[in-house]
């Protein structure tokens, strides 16, 4: 699509939608949906909505037919059918979109579904890159849309309860809190498929949309993209996303101002880009420390409560998962360690440091669901409030430290971060890696 033809698009839809939005919602106080990427994650999120009478799906979007058949034969009534993610976009009964589709996508479809004048939920990562990211805030302010990004644990109110008792001091002075992805893909992790001949040249051509233009490789596609740089930020942002919000939530911060990284393709034999082993540390404002923990090669759990993160405070532990959270005592002394000289060996004998906790132990269960987040977008939609549980600029900034991370990695670098304007300020040559260049036609507005 070139220039002339996007702005025409644009111009149209947004028109269309406007004068379609007020007559649908003041009618009935239904919200029309439309998705876009209804694979995996896009099958989950569509059930989630299906939840709600009031969010009936008018139209669906995909390149693969049978994930049409089965999103239509889901539907309560029967959904226009697109491949084209623009058409659904000119579709007039539409007022918001899901965009659950691989995330190099992510920021295209977002930039013109807010053009077009549709609300957006968009699957996490937010963006692929940092500058899409920051891009995808400044339309979702200009347009005016309602965004939520899917970093569920943000609608869950004991996770909510979680983060207001850290930030209120309740195990003491956070120091260092961590998040780990466990799974043993030894030896074989996805396995080594060899290029050759696309089932539908035309269909990989759309599928790769604005990244590269490589011969075609069934490892590329469907879940399987997240093994590979040039769809996705790997595991670092599959599951560290998820992570990074919450610990980032609990926290109360922004932004990092320093990150490093190690890791590589250690022990399975399979032809992925991404690490099967890494460790990504960041420095936040306090100070505090924060690390992801990627060991796809083992899956020994990493702390004593088997948890997907851990927050290190000085009163205390919180182990955070999707079930719920628990807080383990910190015993600490007022005492001062002893030196060890002569002089100081009956002090020593007496150091004990091992003296009663000054919190109580505290444990929440939960169950994170899709459908609050889903059902927080519709309410939010209706109320036309701009400010869901997770906005874009909150799914922004949960979402670029993780990618800071992968340039950390890649580079081999310790890079100090200004989080303001969103650059490094100790090394140029990763911050080439902040944007890519669009395979033409694409273009971001």
């Amino acid at each position: 699509m070139n220039d002339q033809t996007r702005r025409t698009f644009v111009r149209t839809a947004v028109a269309a939608s406007a004068a379609s939005y007020g007559r649908i919602l003041g009618a009935n106080d239904r919200v029309q949906m439309g998705y876009i990427g209804l694979g995996n994650r896009g099958d989950q999120v569509h059930d989630a909505h299906l939840e709600f009478s009031d969010a009936p799906t008018v139209a669906i979007c995909d390149l693969r037919e049978d994930y049409l058949d089965l999103a239509a034969k889901k539907s309560r009534a029967t959904p226009a059918r697109y491949q084209d993610y623009r058409k659904l976009l000119e579709d007039k009964n539409v007022d918001a979109v899901v965009i659950a589709t691989p995330d190099h996508w992510h920021a295209l479809m977002f930039v013109d579904a807010c053009r077009a004048g549709k609300d957006v939920y968009v699957e996490k990562p937010f963006s692929l890159t940092v500058w899409e990211g920051r891009r995808m805030v400044q339309v979702a302010d200009e347009t005016k849309r309602v965004v939520q990004v899917g970093l569920q644990r943000r609608s869950n109110k004991a996770l909510k309860e979680a983060a207001e008792f850290v930030q209120s001091g309740g195990i003491g002075q956070v120091t260092v809190a961590r998040g780990f992805h466990l799974q043993n893909e030894w030896p074989n992790g996805i396995g080594s498929l060899a290029n050759g001949p696309a089932p539908s040249p035309e269909m990989w051509d759309k599928w790769l949309g604005p990244a590269p233009k490589v011969p075609y490789n069934a490892n590329r596609t469907f879940y399987r993209f997240r093994w590979f740089f040039d769809y996705s930020g790997g595991q670092v942002t599959n599951f560290g996303v998820h992570y990074v919000d919450m610990l980032r939530w609990c926290l109360g911060v922004d932004a990092p101002v320093a990150v490093t990284a190690m890791g590589g393709r250690y022990a399975n034999k399979d032809n992925r880009e991404i690490p099967d082993t890494c460790e990504v540390l960041w420095e936040w404002p306090g100070p505090k420390m924060m690390t992801f923990n990627q060991y796809n090669a083992n899956n020994a759990p990493a702390n004593p409560n088997g948890t997907e993160m851990e927050i290190r405070g000085t009163k205390g532990t919180m182990y955070i998962d999707l079930n719920g959270w628990e807080v383990v005592p910190q015993k600490y002394t007022e005492a001062e360690v002893p030196a060890r000289t002569p002089v100081d060996r009956e002090t020593e004998r007496s150091y004990n440091p091992s003296r009663k906790a000054t919190i109580e132990p505290k444990k929440v269960t939960t169950r994170v669901d899709n459908q609050a987040h889903a059902r927080n977008f519709l309410d939010c939609v209706k109320a036309r409030n701009l400010k869901t549980n997770c906005d874009a600029l909150t799914g922004h900034r949960s979402t670029s430290g993780p990618l800071i991370g992968n340039i950390a990695l890649r580079t081999k670098s310790y890079l100090e971060w200004d989080g303001r304007k969103e650059q490094f300020t100790n090394n140029a040559a990763a911050n080439k890696y902040l944007r890519y260049e669009y395979r033409a036609p694409y273009k971001l507005g």
